[in-house]
């Protein structure tokens, strides 16, 4: 059950929010392999005074088109964060033309045991969400009784 939260500065379109959240969610699903309902994205939008950056960051401009992006979920390796992070890039550039300049990403991961919405059902020996069938982490039974032949 992910929950991203996204800054940037007010005057976008609701077209343009949507095609951001397209974007992080189609990412979330290639990658963290969640299943495609389970979609939790807050959007804020702020007033310029609200949103402090310098206009050049690692060396880098950045526009005020510059989403701040937190995504929180249970822990995963590095390598997957790390592909997260360019799939993120690549679909927010491909879908809603944001430029790999103006993304700024932080994962928070938390204990599988702090989340929590009716309906979900946890998988006691993952940890995950029951319907995930890709578990970081985890090899599952094969359920075919055919050992995959």
């Amino acid at each position: 059950m992910p929950l991203i939260s996204i800054s940037l500065r007010r005057g976008t379109t609701p077209e343009y929010r949507r095609l951001v959240s397209e974007a992080l969610h189609e990412s979330m699903v290639e990658v963290l392999k969640i299943p495609r309902d389970d979609q939790f994205h807050v959007f804020h939008e702020v007033t310029d005074d609200n949103f402090v950056m310098q206009p050049v960051v690692f060396g880098i401009p950045r526009s005020r088109r510059t989403l701040f992006i937190q995504l929180s979920f249970n822990e995963r390796s590095a390598e997957e964060k790390a592909e997260l992070f360019r799939a993120i890039v690549d679909n927010l550039r491909l879908t809603a033309g944001v430029p790999a300049e103006d993304v700024m990403l932080m994962a928070v991961e938390t204990a599988r045991e702090n989340w929590w919405a009716a309906g979900r059902v946890v998988d006691p020996a993952t940890g995950y969400d029951a319907r995930m069938t890709d578990v970081p982490g985890v090899s599952l039974p094969d359920v075919r009784g055919d050992s995959g032949r």
